[in-house]
C-alpha cells in the first residue's frame, strides 16, 4: 500500500500545513490562557461561602460539561456576532467557545487542587494575619498549581487535539490544509498519514513530558 508513497507531495506542501499548524498553535495558546484565568475564577467561586457564587459557577461547570464541544462551537458561532451585532468571524467566535468550554474544565482541576492544600497551612496563615486573598495568593494557589500542573498540561494536550473542530466553521487548522492538499493532489495516504505522525509525535512528546513532572511532583 505504501509502494507509491510519494514523499514530494509532503514536502512540497510543508509551507501550507506550517500554516495551518500555526492557527492550531495560537488558539490552543490563547484558549489555555484565558481558560485558565476563567477557570481560577470559577474555582474561588465554587469554594465561596456565598452561595449565589457557588451555585452560578456550579451551574456554569455542570452546563459546559454535560455539552459536546462541536455543539458550543456552533452555538458561539452563530450567537457572538448576534450578540455584538456585526460579524467577527470564525476565529474569535472559536477562540471563545474553546475558552469558555476549556474554563470549566480548568475549574474542577484548579477546585480539587485548591482543596489538595492542607487545612492547617490555611490557618497558619489566617493566624499570621492574612487576608483571604493573601492567602490565596502567598500560601494557597502557588502549591495548588504545583500539585494540579501535570493534570492541567494533560488538559491542554486534550485542547490541542480538539482545535481539529474548527473545520466546522471553515477554518483551515493543521488538519483542514492537509485535507485540502490531499484532495487537491488526490493524495490521501501521504497527507493524512503526515497528519497521523505529527499529531502522535507531538502529543506522545507532551504526554512523556508530563509524566516526568509528575515524578519530579511526586518526589
Amino acid at each position: 500500500m505504501f509502494s507509491d508513497f510519494d514523499f514530494d507531495v509532503v514536502i512540497n506542501a510543508i509551507p501550507f500545513l506550517w500554516e495551518g499548524m500555526q492557527l492550531t498553535f495560537l488558539l490552543t495558546f490563547l484558549a489555555i490562557t484565558g481558560g485558565l484565568f476563567l477557570g481560577v475564577l470559577l474555582a474561588l467561586s465554587r469554594l465561596s461561602h456565598i452561595k449565589v457564587l457557588s451555585f452560578a459557577a456550579g451551574s456554569y461547570v455542570n452546563f459546559f460539561r454535560s455539552m459536546p464541544l462541536i455543539l458550543v462551537i456552533f452555538w458561539f458561532y452563530f450567537l457572538v456576532p448576534f450578540i455584538v451585532g456585526r460579524p467577527v468571524g470564525g476565529f474569535y467566535s472559536v477562540l471563545v467557545a474553546f475558552t469558555l468550554f476549556e474554563a470549566a474544565y480548568y475549574c474542577e482541576i484548579m477546585r480539587a487542587g485548591i482543596q489538595s492544600v492542607r487545612i492547617s497551612q490555611v490557618q497558619a496563615g489566617q493566624a499570621i494575619g492574612l487576608s483571604y486573598s493573601q492567602n490565596m495568593r502567598y500560601i494557597v494557589l502557588p502549591q495548588a498549581f504545583r500539585n494540579m500542573t501535570p493534570i492541567l498540561l494533560t488538559q491542554a494536550v486534550i485542547l490541542f487535539q480538539d482545535t481539529s473542530l474548527v473545520y466546522v466553521v471553515g477554518l483551515h487548522d493543521f488538519l483542514v490544509n492537509a485535507e485540502i492538499v490531499a484532495t487537491r493532489e488526490n493524495r490521501l495516504i501521504e497527507l493524512f498519514s503526515t497528519v497521523a505522525v505529527v499529531y502522535f509525535v507531538l502529543c506522545l512528546s507532551f504526554s512523556l513530558s508530563i509524566r516526568k513532572l509528575q515524578k519530579r511532583f511526586s518526589i
